[in-house]
């Protein structure tokens, strides 16, 4: 059974206008964007992206009764927002969610390659119809691309001894499977030896980041959609791991207006355009109870937005 990340909380921080238009960038298996609908009224819009043709289809099924209420869905990478919304002719947007990272229904699935857990071909495309696998990446990237991809996006401290048995094993056989890349980076590493996170862990998260170019995707849908949204628009983002968050942060900040003390004395605010502010200033995390039902909702984070000027928490 699917179950939605911080629900609750990710509605809450929407504070949905039934008129509004909602735009949801990561339908997965359509738990928020479900929900969001249900909270639409007559004239309100939903619009939802993902690279996954499956969810596409899946999500379909669930939300095709609108009743009067517009609902698009669109199979493309969320970094092509701006320009889809302009094809569909939607301006302004009341509210953004992005729930970041790979989707249970993913991780589910054997064959899509993106858990270690279940044997399958080290795929990991989010779109399967376009794109280099991870597969053809491990197999053909040289060990010094390895490690740093390993490093970079997987914050990796053994990246450069991985990356090594890597290249020796594919001199052997080409790897495969995600037993066999998930077998050899164990080995490297030195063995589970009571550790609470499988050893691949790291180098599995770097490897679909890599392939999927995720940080750039975060990167452009935040800055084309954040001067699209309406007057007290919302931008709502879950991450899973602390690169993301990290991103998503200081993009947030670098809009938030700070002040800085003047020589001539008096203040001025510092921010990029167009300003925003903090709906929570510190990320919500999942209560313990989801934690304990919804495993994947123990590394999350919520940081949310809302367009203009703001001294302080808004909700």
């Amino acid at each position: 059974m699917h179950i939605p990340v911080m629900l609750n909380e990710c509605l809450k921080a929407l504070a949905i206008d039934p008129a509004g238009v909602y735009v949801d960038g990561t339908l997965g298996n359509g738990g928020h964007a479900g929900a969001i609908l249900e909270r639409l009224g007559e004239g309100g819009t939903l619009v939802g992206f993902d690279r996954d043709v499956d969810a596409i289809e899946r999500v379909s099924e669930k939300l095709k009764s609108a009743e009067g209420r517009r609902v698009e869905l669109v199979h493309d990478n969320y970094a092509n927002m701006a320009e889809r919304l302009d094809g569909l002719g939607i301006g302004k947007v009341n509210g953004l969610l992005l729930d970041l990272g790979v989707s249970s229904f993913q991780l589910d699935l054997a064959g899509r390659g993106f858990s270690f857990m279940r044997d399958g071909p080290v795929d990991m495309r989010m779109d399967q119809t376009q794109g280099q696998t991870a597969g053809e990446l491990v197999n053909a990237a040289s060990e010094q691309e390895l490690a740093d991809i390993i490093y970079r996006y997987g914050e990796e401290r053994a990246s450069r001894r991985i990356a090594r048995a890597i290249v020796e094993a594919r001199a052997k056989m080409e790897i495969g499977t995600t037993a066999q890349l998930a077998g050899i980076v164990e080995r490297a590493k030195g063995g589970r030896r009571g550790k609470k996170t499988h050893p691949a862990t790291k180098t599995f998260q770097a490897l679909r980041m890599a392939v999927n170019d995720e940080l750039a995707g975060i990167e452009q849908v935040l800055e084309t959609m954040v001067g699209r949204m309406a007057e007290g628009g919302r931008i709502v983002v879950l991450t899973f791991h602390s690169l993301e968050d990290r991103m998503v942060k200081q993009f947030f900040s670098r809009h938030v207006p700070r002040e800085e003390s003047l020589q001539q004395g008096g203040v001025r605010r510092i921010y990029e355009e167009p300003p925003v502010k903090w709906i929570w200033k510190r990320p919500l995390t999942a209560g313990n109870e989801e934690q304990a039902m919804n495993p994947r909702s123990r590394s999350a984070k919520l940081r949310a937005v809302e367009t203009g000027e703001y001294d302080g928490d808004k909700a």
